[in-house]
């Protein structure tokens, strides 16, 4: 490998706020923050979503009907549909 070319790939805590929690990954984000955990200092990154917090991880995301999207179709405007065939 060519030294002086490659990014500083290090262990880095993310820390989640919406959840309160921390995770150690590695990666090559800069960062001058650091952290004081489990007795060892690490750099350290704020960020507001993670998997402990988005709504499709967490199983809170909203659901569609399972029925398919012709039956809400027909559901929201089956009537408008409907009189215009009675009509002629």
């Amino acid at each position: 490998m060519k030294a002086g070319i490659h990014p500083d790939y290090r262990t880095v805590v993310f820390h989640d706020l919406s959840a309160d929690t921390y995770f150690k990954v590695g990666s090559t984000i800069k960062t001058d923050r650091t952290i004081e955990l489990e007795g060892k200092s690490w750099p350290y990154v704020t960020i507001d979503v993670s998997s402990a917090s988005h709504p499709y991880y967490t199983g809170k995301q909203k659901e569609f009907s399972k029925e398919g999207s012709t039956a809400r179709f027909q559901q929201r405007f089956g009537h408008l549909v409907n009189s215009r065939k009675n009509r002629g």
